[in-house]
């Protein structure tokens, strides 16, 4: 294999790479709890979308009792806490594979 179908060979790959990743991307996924009193859901690249709670994840002897301003202002603050948590891992994360690499751009590290 000569120089010039390896560089197409890694050109191909990083294309598909990029490819993927946007797919992810696109890609919702959730899990949920409670019998869906607890729905969180997350992109394919496992990064925080939402969270949509039911007043029966609440309170649930009386649900009723929990008005829909509660769940929007806890939905909220769980979120703002998950993504700061988040944003804080990628930053450590993007830190530390620096060091490794030594500030070498890597396809598919997402650095």
């Amino acid at each position: 294999m000569n120089i010039m179908q390896m560089m197409k060979q890694a050109q191909s790959l990083q294309q598909r790479l990029k490819d993927t990743q946007a797919q992810l991307a696109n890609t919702e996924i959730t899990g949920q709890s409670a019998g869906g009193a607890v729905v969180v859901t997350c992109d394919g690249q496992g990064k925080f979308k939402s969270i949509k709670l039911k007043a029966e994840a609440i309170n649930p002897e009386n649900p009723s009792s929990v008005d829909s301003d509660t769940v929007e202002m806890l939905e909220d603050l769980i979120s703002t806490a998950i993504n700061e948590a988040s944003s804080k891992a990628s930053k450590e994360m993007e830190e530390k594979m620096k060091a490794v690499t030594g500030g070498i751009n890597i396809p598919g590290l997402n650095l």
